[in-house]
């Protein structure tokens, strides 16, 4: 039997925009099918909430501060392996059609296919601009489809559909891993009808996050809500029809997807997931940026394949971080030293597992021509099945008890009450930094105004750079000696 798995993920579809994750005003029935198949993850969180960084940590299976790319428009490092690489290595068949936004170029890419990735089906969205005129490719970024129709053969998701269609069928002997990786519904949100309009009339309940005065929290939200802070603002209603209709035109597309898998490659890991969500005016924001809240970092993630009852939900806290582990433990391949995350194999096929750690998740900044839009904001947070901890360098700090205040409107940072789980959140993040090597570490992510025990030292802790890596991988030199490091420990004195 061969070794096949195809994962399908979207640009800006947050757990909330899912029908299966308790919101039925959402039309998603082929995603909600993929749950009904498998195994719906109801708390999956995104390693970064912005795009490039996002997958930067989805197909490498390390945090973007790990692999380079911590902001949009920064390329991996050099010495970095995405899963292509690795599984191509081991005679797997690799195809990514799609939005890749890894190779340091603009939002679009650069065209050319990575290392490890079939060239024959390589396709990101500098390809599809490729294929249109001047006038087209301005269409392709400002039409109204509720104005200017659009023809579904014109758009992104439809080009990338059919090529995906065409890999399964060549590929349905072989081992292969297909990502098929959609920009819908991002910004422009182009579809054609019926989903062009078909939120027209869809008004969105709000909720209590809808009317947060930002008392207490950061000052970056509160710049960043600042024009949703009017009684005008409150007073509108809340309809994303753009967003919302391109997210259910991606379903349609998923759903073409996923009957030609299921038919020709019944028995290959089908996964579905998001690289973030998008605030929809929640907690006043907009967009996506260094925040928490479920609107933003909360991900739909569903898998279906052999050993997977169907029906099933995990209900636990689990991150990005651990799905490039899935796919390796997938085809049976040993997890590098290098990846930080965890196969969740076992809690898809057991959901009464635990898992093995917290979901961290970063920020660093937004992308270089978007640079005016809050520019360096670096974040590093724990997500718990119960808290969550923000640190904000520049800013004020948050912390949540999600069971008291789902909406996350209370930040009890100063809290004496809430001080020693504060305190053992703080060392948790703490210590992943430390782990994962995180090149922005210093004494400021200790010396927090409310850690009064946490005294500021110029040497933070006693890790060097370089990790212990896998055999026949590079190794960096030792400063001192100019031979490979052995230890990844500072020696002092």
């Amino acid at each position: 039997m061969p070794r096949q798995m195809i994962w399908i993920m979207t640009d800006t579809t947050g757990y909330n925009m899912v029908g299966c994750y308790g919101f039925p005003q959402m039309n998603t029935p082929h995603m909600d099918d993929i749950a009904r198949h498998g195994v719906r993850f109801e708390r999956a969180y995104t390693c970064q909430p912005v795009c490039g960084p996002a997958r930067s940590a989805l197909f490498t299976g390390m945090y973007p501060h790990s692999n380079g790319s911590w902001g949009n428009s920064m390329p991996l490092g050099a010495d970095v392996k995405t899963l292509g690489q690795r599984l191509s290595a081991d005679g797997v068949a690799c195809g990514y059609i799609g939005k890749w936004h890894l190779d340091g170029g603009d939002y679009f890419g650069n065209g050319i296919c990575p290392d490890g990735w079939d060239p024959d089906y390589w396709y990101d969205m500098k390809n599809y601009l490729d294929e249109l005129s001047d006038a087209d490719k301005l269409l392709s970024r400002t039409a109204d489809p509720l104005i200017t129709p659009i023809a579904e053969e014109f758009t992104f998701g439809y080009r990338v559909t059919q090529r995906a269609l065409k890999f399964i069928e060549a590929h349905r002997d072989k081992d292969f891993f297909l990502v098929v990786s959609y920009d819908e519904p991002h910004d422009p949100g182009l579809c054609p009808e019926p989903y062009a309009s078909m939120y027209q009339d869809v008004e969105l309940p709000k909720n209590a996050a809808h009317f947060d005065t930002l008392e207490n929290k950061p000052l970056l939200q509160k710049l960043w809500g600042e024009r949703n802070m009017t009684k005008e603002a409150e007073q509108q209603p809340l309809k994303p029809v753009r967003l919302l209709g391109c997210n259910s035109y991606a379903d349609d597309l998923i759903g073409r997807v996923m009957a030609a898998a299921r038919t020709q490659a019944p028995d290959a890991l089908k996964l579905f997931t998001s690289d973030h969500g998008d605030a929809m005016d929640a907690h006043r924001l907009y967009a996506k940026g260094p925040c928490i809240y479920d609107e933003i970092a909360r991900v739909p993630l569903m898998m279906e394949g052999p050993g997977i009852t169907a029906g099933t939900v995990y209900p636990h806290t689990v991150s990005h971080i651990d799905l490039p582990a899935t796919v390796l433990d997938w085809f049976k391949l040993a997890r590098p030293v290098m990846l930080e995350g965890r196969s969740l194999l076992a809690q898809a096929r057991d959901v009464t597992l635990p898992t093995r750690r917290p979901a961290f998740v970063e920020f660093a900044r937004y992308e270089i021509n978007h640079d005016g839009f809050g520019g360096f904001q670096p974040m590093r947070a724990v997500v718990t099945d119960t808290w969550r901890l923000a640190l904000h360098l520049v800013d004020t700090d948050e912390l949540y008890n999600i069971e008291d205040d789902p909406h996350c409107m209370h930040n009890r940072i100063n809290d004496p009450a809430c001080a020693d789980i504060r305190n053992q959140l703080h060392d948790s993040i703490l210590d992943w930094m430390n782990e994962t090597r995180d090149p922005f570490r210093g004494y400021q992510w200790q010396a927090r105004p409310w850690r009064p025990d946490k005294k500021p030292s110029w040497n933070v802790d006693d890790y060097i750079r370089h990790r212990e890596n896998d055999p026949g991988e590079y190794r960096q030199k030792d400063y001192s000696t100019g031979l490979p490091i052995v230890t990844a420990t500072w020696r002092r004195g």
